[in-house]
């Protein structure tokens, strides 16, 4: 019996350390959500955030000189899930105290659904999902 089986849309892009890599990540996000058919969700513009607070977390603190991050985005019809990945060393967690800096990871976690690290050899991911309708 040959039974469908529905793979998950996923498009990936890399991107340098470089400041015009944040605005690209969240160009090719919104361009992802459109394609999806996501583009009037009113969670889209939470979903471009969250990937502008991981990717530049991710230049500020994961990525080491000469290196970049991928950027994975995944939709299966029912979750939308972020990736950045990069090459660096850390943990990274909500800090309790957040001056000027320090509140991407506070925002990821009161926008997304889910958030969390992974390990990869080398650095870490950082990912966060979000319940499509």
């Amino acid at each position: 019996m040959n039974a469908h089986i529905e793979l998950p849309f996923q498009r990936d892009q890399f991107y340098g350390r470089a400041r015009r890599s944040v605005p690209a990540a969240r160009r090719f996000t919104d361009w992802s959500l459109t394609y999806w058919g996501l583009a009037a969700w009113e969670r889209s513009k939470d979903v471009s955030l969250c990937v502008s607070e991981l990717a530049t977390n991710a230049l500020v603190h994961g990525v080491p000189p000469g290196r970049g991050f991928l950027l994975r985005l995944r939709y299966d019809g029912a979750v939308v899930r972020v990736e950045v990945h990069d090459s660096g060393t850390g943990v990274p967690e909500i800090v309790d105290t957040p001056d000027e800096g320090g509140r991407g990871l506070l925002l990821v976690s009161m926008l997304a659904d889910k958030w969390g690290v992974g390990e990869r050899a080398p650095g870490k991911l950082v990912w966060c999902e979000f319940v499509a309708p």
